[in-house]
This record gives structure tokens, C-alpha cells and sequence, in this order.
């Protein structure tokens, strides 16, 4: 039973990690700084941040130790959440996206179809 729960979370950290690929890409894309960092090619952890301007920052880590959403202001710790709470949120700023319509100008946009498909 262990050994099948421990592949359910690697599997589980995989996907939230090319979630979080997408989601930076979609943001690079309305034209917020916004990147995805892995280590290896296992996707096993991820460093996702983004820059919602005014010196409000987003970081998500992700790992087999744990996951954490942490927003700063001004270089201020506003609030930080774990788990399933920081996943939720993390919901939060995908559904912002998918209604937002703010573009870069020489890039085309993404149709919500899109956006959907590419944060699954």
C-alpha cells in the first residue's frame, strides 16, 4: 500500500509541476515576469514565481517535502499557505487568468480554449 501511495504523490508533484510550466508560460504571455524552475529532468520539484507589478510577488515551491504558496509585498511576507490551501490559491491565480485579457502586443493571444487546455 505505501509503495503505490509514494508513486500516487511523485505522480501527483509531476503534474503540478507542468501545471506550473504552463501557467508561467500563460502569464509570460498577458505580460507578467513570470518563470518555472525545475531541477533534473524527473519534474519532481519546481520553483514557480510571477510578478503581479507594484512589488507584488508570488512564489509557489513545490517538492516531495511539501508545498508552499508564499505573496510579498514590498518585500513583505502577506500571507503563507501549504498543502491543499496553497493549491487552492494557486486555483485562484489560474482562474484569473483564464478571464483576463491583458497582451502582450507583438504576441498573439490565447484563446480561453487555450489557456484551459494548457492548465489542464
Amino acid at each position: 500500500m505505501f509503495i503505490r501511495l509514494a508513486e500516487q504523490h511523485r505522480q501527483f508533484v509531476k503534474d503540478l509541476v507542468m501545471n506550473l510550466q504552463a501557467l508561467a508560460i500563460v502569464l509570460e504571455r498577458r505580460g507578467y515576469l513570470a518563470s518555472c524552475y525545475t531541477c533534473g529532468g524527473q519534474m519532481n520539484s519546481a520553483s514557480f514565481m510571477v510578478s503581479l507589478g507594484e512589488d507584488h510577488l508570488i512564489r509557489f515551491l513545490v517538492s516531495d517535502y511539501g508545498i508552499t504558496w508564499t505573496e510579498m509585498r514590498d518585500d513583505r511576507e502577506l500571507m503563507k499557505l501549504e498543502g491543499a490551501e496553497a493549491i487552492a490559491q494557486l486555483q485562484e491565480l489560474a482562474n484569473l487568468v483564464k478571464c483576463q485579457m491583458r497582451v502582450i502586443p507583438d504576441q498573439p493571444d490565447l484563446a480561453v480554449e487555450d489557456v484551459n487546455e494548457q492548465l489542464v
